[in-house]
């Protein structure tokens, strides 16, 4: 393999490398973003069902509900940004292992060519070989 396409490839490699990691810790803050809102939710069940018994924590709960819903579509907000960036990040992936296997394939070629080229001419290195000694043989 030529000193360029091995370079290639291993800028190729390394550019898929970074937005694997880069699609994981996307998935992983999504992931952390959907799992608060359900910490949330669980939460506020909770409330009410304690507020039920206490009639004091009807206005405590007036604010309780409104920080809840703020926080959860706070979260909301997130988990969508995360689901954009998510998505860009898998069609970069996308395109980088296009590009590694487009250089793949093309050190691949060059490998190929550079062996046919060699084939060619080791060929004619023996049939100027025979010549000469077919020369060499008719005197």
């Amino acid at each position: 393999m030529t000193k360029w396409a091995a370079s290639l490839i291993r800028i190729s490699n390394h550019e898929v490398e970074t937005l694997q990691k880069r699609l994981a810790e996307i998935v992983e803050r999504r992931a952390a973003a959907e799992l608060r809102i359900a910490m949330l939710d669980a939460e506020a069940e909770a409330e009410s069902k304690h507020a039920e018994g206490d009639a004091s924590a009807g206005w405590y709960m007036i604010g309780y509900r409104e920080g809840y819903k703020r926080r959860r579509a706070d979260m909301l907000v997130q988990i969508e940004q995360c689901q954009q960036e998510e998505a860009g990040a898998r069609d970069a992936l996308s395109e980088a292992f296009e590009n590694l296997k487009k250089y793949e394939h093309v050190a691949e070629q060059a490998k190929v060519l550079a062996a046919k080229k060699q084939g060619a001419f080791e060929a004619a290195q023996m049939d100027e070989l025979s010549i000469r000694r077919a020369a060499m043989a008719g005197r």
